[in-house]
């Protein structure tokens, strides 16, 4: 059975904060056995005792795309997704803290609301600073002061302290497509010139700080936004490579790269995906023979675009379509992470949760794809930046084997903020006050539960306004507000606010005070890092 773990003490020199992390007296995983499993055979050793745990983040991966989820209208095959729900927890009613990436994966690796950080719409832009602060607890802080080896393979997104002299800020963005960095009317450069490559040469030989190893993970290596400059790979707080040319203007199409700027000699987009797929396999397995348990947060940087697929899955699907093609690709690479657990002999022993940043991205071909039966949203209205459910109910998948009993579903509420609390409950250990402020552990469900672990949620459209949720009640905080019933009305066809005014005034009430409060978790009131824009006039 597993035990809990101690704290380590001391703080990560990476990080100069401290950060207090109370060992429960008692605290057993015993708690986590469930009726009716047997519990593994295993010897007291550190695989007995410490679980690996692997977070698998798609990007722009809708609701409807995994064929789990939406049987009748799913026409993209998603075999590895499916098997993982086999063998797992499928949630059904599992939310992201936005309809839009940045914010999501700030929420997902804190347990705390994005609007409660500087980011009250839109996301981390290009060559913006970190919006995870130096403070603030992460989930591979987490499990690195409980003894893991943390490493983040994939899209960051949550920005970095760019070394970029302002007096050469010019030669990173005047390019190509790039918007509102010169007058209308301007032609911007397609070819670098010697003063960019200098400018490049003296930014990207220096370390990048107020990345992934600025917040908790010993490793790192992606492409921090694959479809953004710098065209490269990041390891660690260095590029690998100097950038020496402006990517080609081939690949600068739709659904591919956006913008043009520094990019290493023959970077090719398509080569991304099976490159994040292959350094989360070698990481397993060099990680298995270690004695150390690991926790890796595999950011997935598909299907979201470049919708780059490669040569041998083009046509896949049947569906005349790169993004389901890319899917089906996605899903072969999570295949493969997954098949690197069990050759390493640590599937056994490793909690993996799968689930997807947001929902599907429209401008992917939504015509096409609902013209020939497949519905990324399933049933529900609305895709990607919308604040509808289609825009952030996502795909929530737990494997534990011996842990979670396989095959089963769970439709409570539950959100992507709850990692963080499930994860300190594993480690036996009580969060801080200053941490996880929005986060419910979901160990109760894993066991089989029907409790709800959370009566509320908020989740945002991409410019901000936010919806909460009370049970099976939504309102949208448009002005004026509008209410929905989900359980009589997922695909929120119908306004029942004028009917409900009692409902809508306690959600608004409730939203204020869960503002207010700097938390939604029972706990000391904390403060937001800044004033919350209440959108849309309320």
């Amino acid at each position: 059975m597993f035990h809990p773990l101690r704290s380590i003490p001391g703080h990560s020199k990476k990080r100069s904060r401290t950060v207090s992390l109370r060992q429960r007296p008692g605290a057993r995983w015993t708690r986590f056995i469930f009726i009716g499993i047997l519990a593994m055979s295993v010897s007291c050793s550190r695989r007995a005792s410490q679980p690996n745990i692997l977070i698998i983040l798609a990007d722009d991966l809708g609701y409807g795309d995994v064929q789990c989820y939406n049987p009748e209208s799913g026409k993209i095959p998603t075999p590895n997704i499916d098997r993982l729900a086999r063998e797992g927890m499928r949630f059904t009613d599992a939310h992201s803290s936005s309809a839009v990436c940045s914010p999501s994966r700030y929420t997902l690796l804190t347990g705390r609301y994005h609007w409660r950080s500087r980011l009250q719409k839109g996301i981390v832009y290009l060559w913006e600073k970190p919006l995870i602060t130096p403070d603030r607890l992460t989930i591979a802080d987490l499990a690195r002061n409980q003894g893991y080896h943390t490493a983040a393979i994939g899209k960051w997104h949550l920005g970095w302290n760019w070394p970029i002299d302002s007096a050469e800020f010019s030669h990173f963005t005047e390019f190509g497509e790039f918007e509102g960095r010169t007058s209308e009317g301007v032609v911007k450069k397609t070819m670098a010139s010697d003063a960019d490559r200098a400018a490049w040469r003296n930014t990207f030989s220096k370390s990048i700080p107020g990345g992934p190893t600025s917040a908790g993970f010993d490793y790192y290596f992606g492409t921090d936004v694959p479809n953004w400059p710098p065209f490269c790979y990041i390891e660690n707080d260095k590029t690998v490579g100097i950038p020496q040319e402006v990517l080609d203007t081939g690949q600068i199409t739709v659904n591919q790269a956006s913008f043009q700027g520094p990019a290493i000699n023959d970077w090719k987009l398509e080569n991304i995906l099976p490159e994040l797929g292959a350094r989360a396999v070698k990481y397993i397995e060099d990680r298995s023979n270690s004695g150390k348990p690991f926790l890796l947060y595999l950011s997935l940087t598909s299907p979201h675009t470049p919708i780059a697929v490669s040569a041998n899955w083009r046509d896949k699907s049947g569906l005349h379509n790169d993004y389901a093609d890319f899917v089906m690709q996605t899903d072969f690479v999570i295949g493969q992470v997954l098949e690197a657990l069990r050759r390493s002999g640590e599937e056994g022993n490793t909690l993996v949760i799968f689930t997807s940043d947001n929902g599907f991205a429209p401008y992917a071909g939504r015509e096409k794809l609902e013209a020939q039966g497949h519905f990324p949203s399933g049933p529900f209205r609305g895709y990607k930046g919308d604040v509808w459910e289609g825009g952030h109910r996502i795909p929530f998948i737990i494997r534990m084997p011996g842990k979670v009993i396989p095959g089963t579903t769970c439709d409570q509420l539950v959100h992507q903020a709850d990692v963080m609390a499930t994860l300190a409950e594993i480690f036996g250990v009580d969060l801080p006050d200053n941490a996880g402020e929005d986060s419910y552990s979901l160990i109760s469900l894993m066991k089989g539960g029907t409790r709800p672990v959370r009566d509320n949620a908020i989740s945002c459209q991409h410019d901000g306004l936010q919806s909460i949720r009370k049970g099976s009640w939504k309102l949208v905080c448009s002005n004026p507000p509008q209410l929905y019933n989900l359980d009589d009305d997922p695909a929120e066809t119908r306004d029942v606010a004028t009917g409900n005014p009692a409902m809508v005034s306690e959600l608004l009430t409730l939203r204020a005070k869960l503002i207010s409060d700097g938390r939604s978790t029972p706990g000391t009131k904390q403060e937001n890092d800044v004033e919350v824009i209440l959108s849309a006039g309320n």
